[in-house]
């Protein structure tokens, strides 16, 4: 079932808390790949209805990105979900979550937005914060699946959501990957073939780190500088990030002492990739 209204789309959930049905929400911009499908299954194991928004959300592109190109396909996409397990598909239209007289926005402050992809995408962030509110007013979820590859984005709404006390669980799923490593991605579909081949480094820049970290080496410094001697062996890899804070508070450090994030956002052509791996011990 595809709605597109969100009266419509109230009455039904509604509806569905009535009869004390729990509500599980997967947000998405659409092109669904693996990685989506993923949070959708896992969804359908923990809840009784599934909502999967598709929205390409115009607020968290900046004026030179790809919001006019970006990839979408709406019908494959209602294919693949209702296949995966959605019940409902919500596609509004950008007017419908953004009327003309629309100026309210939710912004978590401070480093955690600033640092990493908020350096070259400084209002990425506050319109990522204020869609998900949305969603999460619209909706009303028990819970809401996100990707670990967005590594960031997941401490900015772990953070929105504990600071403006919502009653919804994030439920943080694991990164999902192609056979040599690189991350499923919607803007992997932008790379040519040579730029695709040497996108894999990013993952295995990222184990090498890891596997140095659970060697012994807990200096930042010298895994940063491990991850970006790799990448650079890549002639067309263009290093915007690396970095290596503390998860989730994205705190920086100077070693690695507890649970930390490795990120990096490299450019591969035209195409910016990011990517990233926990830094912890075995367990």
């Amino acid at each position: 079932m595809i709605i597109n209204k969100i009266v419509k789309l109230k009455r039904i959930l509604n509806d569905a808390v009535s009869k004390n049905k729990t509500i599980g929400l997967v947000p998405t911009m659409g092109f669904l790949h693996e990685g989506h499908l993923s949070l959708i299954r896992k969804a359908k194991k923990e809840n009784e209805l599934i909502v999967v928004s598709i929205f390409v959300n115009p607020t968290q592109f900046g004026p030179e990105e790809d919001f006019g190109t970006y990839p979408r396909n709406i019908k494959s996409d209602t294919k693949l979900a209702i296949e995966a397990g959605a019940d409902i598909i919500f596609n509004p239209s950008v007017n419908e979550m953004y009327p003309e007289d629309s100026s309210t926005w939710v912004n978590v402050e401070g480093d955690i937005t600033t640092i990493l992809c908020g350096v070259s995408r400084p209002t990425h962030f506050k319109g990522v914060t204020t869609v998900v509110n949305m969603l999460f007013n619209i909706v009303e979820p028990n819970k809401a699946y996100f990707g670990q590859k967005d590594a960031q984005q997941v401490a900015v709404l772990t953070k929105m959501t504990k600071d403006l006390h919502l009653n919804v669980e994030l439920v943080i799923c694991p990164i999902i990957r192609e056979v040599d490593g690189v991350a499923l991605s919607s803007r992997n579909t932008y790379l040519n073939k040579d730029e695709r081949k040497q996108a894999s480094i990013l993952y295995k820049s990222l184990q090498m780190a890891l596997d140095a970290f659970r060697n012994g080496q807990n200096s930042v410094d010298e895994l940063e500088t491990l991850i970006k001697n790799q990448i650079s062996t890549m002639h067309l890899a263009e290093i915007d990030y690396v970095n290596i804070r503390s998860f989730p508070s994205l705190n920086k450090i100077k070693d690695v002492k507890g649970r930390a994030l490795a990120a990096v956002a490299v450019k591969f052509g035209k195409t910016r990739l990011i990517d990233n791996v926990i830094l912890e011990k075995k367990k």
